[in-house]
């Protein structure tokens, strides 16, 4: 008691100098904060336009013959044969079989009468561009336009011989094989083939200008990048959703996307040389949705072409050469595959990234 006494008495400690500890930033508001930039970001993301490559002008004569289609269009079709034939890949990569099948047998009198007369769509057609209105849910309309070489059988002369059925239209003579098959041979290395002698009529004779008119379509065709060998547009939400479900039947987690059904226009360009050169842009409602599409889509595709996956090896070596970006309304999908790529073993190949 007495040492406890004689023990120098403790300083109270100053209140006033003394600082309390810091608190640490809750954790809601380091959520509340990283979700703030986050939803800033994606906003700025979603709304800026990103740089676009500059689509391949259509030539003066193609314009001109595209100009004078009838009505609006569900679906625009170009191919370039005579330059694709010139193309390693037409030479090394198609097999002959392929080369040799009749790939237009959208009608049955019409493969008919190339059956009979030898005419082979691979080997004489030059140019071709086909335009399809849907007519009801089973039937389309249609007008083509299409350059190459053509046998005797598909003369003026000999078509008249098999139908009797004709028209002068616009001072050119017009056949009709079917009511729902005519034919017109405005020159020797031109054919005109159409779904009625309407269509025909107001293709020879237009009252207005297609580029004009159908401004859904003028769009989708300037998204087209290459314009030489290959391009097609779909302005229809039905056959755009028809379309992409062919592209990704393949392929169930990209297919089950809702996202992507969403879709209303597509356009799809593809260049052959060295390999296969493409893009196609999917246009949707609004930027959002867009958005929401293209990341669907990224991840179904990293995804799909992980190791482990039920994915095979060549489907894995083409997905990881696809680029998906989101640019303002549309989904932007482009891709460079090289010739060795479509050879088994070759896959390794696909490791390269994509050039963007």
């Amino acid at each position: 008691m007495a040492d406890h006494m004689q023990s120098p008495p403790t300083k109270a400690p100053d209140s006033s100098t003394t600082r309390p500890p810091r608190k640490k930033p809750s954790l809601l508001v380091i959520t509340v904060i990283l979700g703030t930039i986050g939803l800033v970001t994606q906003m700025l993301w979603v709304n800026w336009p990103k740089q676009k490559a500059q689509p391949e002008p259509l030539s003066a004569e193609l314009r001109e013959v595209i100009d004078r289609l009838p009505g609006i269009s569900d679906a625009l079709i170009y191919i370039g044969l005579k330059d694709i034939r010139q193309t390693p890949f037409w030479s090394t990569m198609v097999p002959d079989s392929i080369k040799q099948v009749n790939w237009l047998q959208f009608d049955t009198t019409l493969t008919r009468v190339m059956n009979e007369s030898g005419f082979q769509p691979s080997r004489d057609i030059d140019t071709l561009l086909v335009e399809f209105q849907s007519k009801n849910s089973r039937r389309h309309k249609y007008m083509s336009v299409i350059w190459g070489t053509f046998p005797a059988g598909l003369d003026e002369n000999h078509l008249i011989e098999q139908s009797g059925k004709k028209e002068i239209i616009a001072g050119q003579t017009c056949i009709g094989l079917s009511d729902e098959l005519w034919i017109c041979r405005p020159s020797e290395r031109m054919a005109l083939v159409a779904s009625s002698a309407d269509i025909m009529e107001r293709f020879l004779q237009p009252h207005s200008s297609f580029l004009e008119r159908d401004s859904t379509t003028t769009a989708l065709i300037d998204k087209a990048i290459y314009k030489s060998h290959l391009w097609f547009t779909l302005s229809s939400p039905n056959w755009t959703i028809g379309a992409l479900q062919s592209l990704t039947s393949g392929n169930k987690d990209i297919n089950t996307l809702g996202n992507l059904n969403r879709i209303r226009q597509l356009a799809l360009s593809l260049r052959f040389d060295d390999g296969i050169s493409g893009q196609t842009e999917w246009v949707y409602k609004d930027r959002q949705t867009a958005y929401f599409a293209s990341t669907f889509l990224w991840s179904a595709i990293k995804l799909s072409s992980t190791a482990g996956t039920r994915t095979s090896e060549p489907v894995k070596a083409l997905l990881k050469r696809l680029h998906v970006m989101q640019n303002l309304n549309s989904v932007v999908i482009k891709t460079e595959l090289p010739l060795d790529i479509f050879t088994p073993g070759n896959q390794d190949t696909a490791e390269k990234p994509v050039a963007q």
